[in-house]
């Protein structure tokens, strides 16, 4: 499809998968509060489609981020994408944590608690976390390196399939000649074989977004909502507060509306809520955005790196979570406390992907690491956890789709004119099916890649 098709029939609302998504959504909730035994019991078809999506993230990512490289063909050009792309991430998480403590200083919503740390077991998080430790700084960054190559695959961590790829992807560049246009032609044609594979697999969407909403108000029904409804507002202006910076971030660098950009991936954000995963739409996105003008390459670095250091969702849940904890113990936290906190919560927030239990393994640990904040306390997040899970999917969503426009604008491998035509409907998105075109030319051996 060029720049200049036509718009594609539209189709019937009601044939629509945001509409699908949210009748499943509405119709999970209904059934988790009437029949929980029943909500519970179909629990298997949610996990079971996200294990499905999870089979095919990291051999996606490999072909999309070699084949990203050898199309950009300079290795300088890569670096730049992958340092500025670390640099935004640190100063936008940094923003979410401000915004999450700013909104629960305000809202003050664990006020009134007057809960009794001695009261509360940590029985229950440990089993939640299975005794994980978030891990050192040099832990983290020597996990970024697999045991071997087919482990990064088979256990699916990200930054380790991530780092494989650009090794890969840059000795194709540095290969060049036959061999390399061979390979390339042979990854393009394994991604369509992927994709057509997940479009087979999406067809399940409605199912289990409706198990996931099932399984999630039958485990924790809607008396969470209500016990809890302070921090559930708190925790709702804070990502809109947050969302409002991405707007205007947007606006202003490149005059797109983070609105439509919402519209454009309305689906992938509902069942991103649905589920409380992000692997479950990250192929989709790493596909919408490619055809929304961003660069291959640029999708395929920031999207995966975003999974582990772009956390903008938890890093509000984190430190609001914090604060509500302190408040509902009856911690008077100082200004210089909440800095500390702020300081700890910058290197816990970190490689927290792919941790069992993350969340509150950071929160342990932050609390653990400021001295201020009893750590049986975390005990209390229990209960609005998973709920507060939908909230940490959908703003991590909006945030990795702002971050791939503006990286690729950033390096100059953003078609402009194709996003607001995307956005504004004048291309209507066609999921991936058809075979990619081979790139123009692929740096010859001898070719300087530097």
């Amino acid at each position: 499809m060029t720049q200049t098709a036509a718009k594609s029939k539209k189709k019937p609302f009601y044939k629509g998968l945001f509409f699908q998504i949210m009748m499943a959504i509405v119709l999970g909730i209904a059934v988790g509060y009437l029949w929980p035994s029943f909500g519970n019991a179909v629990k298997p078809i949610g996990d079971g489609f996200i294990k499905l999506i999870k089979m095919l993230i990291a051999p996606l990512i490999f072909g999309v981020v070699v084949v990203g490289i050898a199309k950009v063909g300079n290795i300088k050009t890569v670096g730049r994408i992958g340092g500025k792309t670390i640099l935004y991430f640190e100063i936008v998480t940094t923003f979410a944590l401000l915004i999450g403590l700013l909104v629960a200083n305000v809202m003050n919503p664990g006020t009134g608690m007057n809960v009794d740390p001695s009261s509360l077991s940590t029985s229950e998080v440990d089993a939640k976390t299975n005794g994980s430790e978030l891990p050192s700084e040099g832990d983290f960054f020597l996990n970024m390196i697999p045991d071997s190559a087919v482990g990064a695959f088979s256990s699916n961590s990200m930054l380790q399939v991530l780092l494989i790829s650009c090794l890969f992807g840059i000795a194709l560049v540095h290969i060049g000649g036959k061999t390399a246009e061979t390979l390339l032609n042979v990854l393009e044609k394994v991604n369509d074989v992927l994709f057509k594979i997940m479009g087979y697999i999406m067809k399940l969407t409605a199912l289990a977004t409706f198990s996931a909403m099932a399984f999630a108000v039958s485990q924790y029904g809607l008396g969470t909502l209500a016990a809890f409804g302070k921090l559930f507002i708190a925790m709702t202006i804070a990502c809109l507060a947050f969302v409002l910076v991405l707007a205007v971030i947007l606006r202003i660098y490149l005059k797109l509306s983070l609105w439509k950009v919402i519209l454009y991936i309305r689906e992938e954000i509902m069942l991103a809520f649905a589920t409380g995963s992000t692997e479950a739409v990250m192929p989709q996105l790493m596909d919408k955005f490619e055809q929304a003008g961003c660069n291959k390459a640029v999708v395929g670095l920031v999207v995966p790196t975003g999974y582990s250091f772009n956390l903008d969702g938890a890093s509000i849940y984190l430190s609001l979570a914090l604060v509500f904890l302190a408040q509902a113990t009856g911690v008077d936290l100082s200004l210089t406390d909440q800095l500390l906190m702020l300081g700890v919560l910058l290197l816990t927030s970190k490689g927290m992907a792919g941790i069992p239990g993350s969340a509150f393994v950071a929160l342990s640990a932050t609390a653990a690491a400021t001295g201020s904040i009893p750590v049986a306390a975390v005990a209390l997040m229990l209960a609005p956890d998973r709920f507060m899970g939908n909230y940490r999917t959908t703003v991590n969503i909006i945030g990795y789709a702002v971050a791939a426009f503006i990286i690729a604008r950033w390096e100059n491998l953003l078609d402009l004119q194709k996003a607001n035509d995307v956005l504004d409907g004048k291309i209507a998105y066609q999921p991936k099916n058809a075979a990619i075109s081979l790139p123009e030319s692929i740096p010859a051996a001898n070719e300087k890649a530097f």
